[in-house]
């Protein structure tokens, strides 16, 4: 990318840069693979000429749209071959995506699974209408369909989000709450204050990759939750500290093992209780969380 500041295309392409990640990473759930593709839009960007183009800021949704859904189909092919379940990568977040309710939601870890289960043009038709309202025919431009389709194809996936989305609105105080006692439960061993917070049916989803000790298929039932919890963690001779962060614009855990990351605890809370769980503990989505700043998603 060049350094000319004062370079029409650069300042553009700054200017919606957030935009332009958060909208490749909703549809990747990768900010790796994010990064990639905004270096991918970016290059196409610099051959445009800008004179011919009317909403420079649709345009560049529409590319990076366009490079998402072919990192995603490519994406599915690794996907296949992963060890265990593959959960998002984390990403530590400004406050102001806390704020934005919607946003919120849209990167937690409990929808970005859901999104996972659409199909490539699904997940685009509902990231850029749903998340950030952009219109049917800009839609359309994007993923090659009519906007007659674009619609069918809207209403099908938010019937389809609806149906695996959380029941109701948590605030973010409660999701705090919950993790907080959940914390303490954790990091004393405590297995009673662990199945106090846990709802009768959680489920845990453990990413390890490959190369950390993660459960193959997701766990269910809080006794089944709570042991396999103190089973990953109690068995360490080296301290535990678990430390509150905010992820995915939702409130979350950083584990750590004698100071070094072991992973990161998203949370689904419903009626006070926590219904899901997520442990990212494969070290090649983890570095983000340590070195990089929080992000800003818009």
């Amino acid at each position: 990318m060049t350094d000319h500041a004062t370079d029409p295309a650069t300042e553009t392409f700054v200017a919606h840069r957030n935009l332009l990640f958060t909208v490749a990473y909703e549809m990747l759930g990768s900010a790796a693979d994010a990064e990639d593709v905004l270096q991918e839009t970016w290059l196409r960007w610099v051959e445009v000429d800008l004179g011919q183009v009317r909403d420079q800021r649709a345009y560049l949704v529409r590319i990076t749209t366009r490079q998402s859904l072919n990192r995603l189909r490519a994406m599915s092919r690794r996907k296949e071959a992963y060890v265990g379940p593959w959960l998002p990568e984390p990403l530590l977040t400004a406050p102001d995506v806390a704020e934005d309710a919607l946003l919120a939601e849209s990167v937690s870890m409990a929808l970005m699974l859901v999104l996972e289960t659409l199909s490539p043009t699904e997940r685009a038709v509902f990231v850029l209408r749903e998340v950030f309202d952009v219109g049917y025919d800009e839609i359309a431009a994007a993923v090659d369909k009519t906007p007659a389709a674009v619609r069918q194809i809207a209403h099908r996936a938010r019937r389809h989000v609806d149906a695996r989305r959380p029941r109701q609105v948590v605030s973010p105080g409660e999701t705090r709450a919950a993790l907080e006692s959940f914390r303490r439960a954790l990091e004393t061993g405590d297995p009673q204050g662990l199945l106090d917070v846990l709802a009768p049916e959680v489920v845990i989803v453990s990413d390890g990759g490959g190369f950390k000790q993660a459960a193959l298929r997701p766990i269910t039932g809080a006794g089944k939750v709570a042991r396999f919890m103190v089973g990953v963690l109690g068995k360490h001779e080296r301290p535990i500290t678990v430390a509150p962060t905010v992820v995915n614009g939702n409130p979350a855990l950083l584990v750590r093992l004698d100071g070094e990351i072991d992973g990161v605890l998203a949370i689904r809370v419903e009626d006070a209780q926590i219904t899901g769980l997520y442990y990212v503990r494969n070290p090649a989505k983890l570095s983000r969380v340590e070195s990089e700043t929080p992000l800003a998603l818009r």
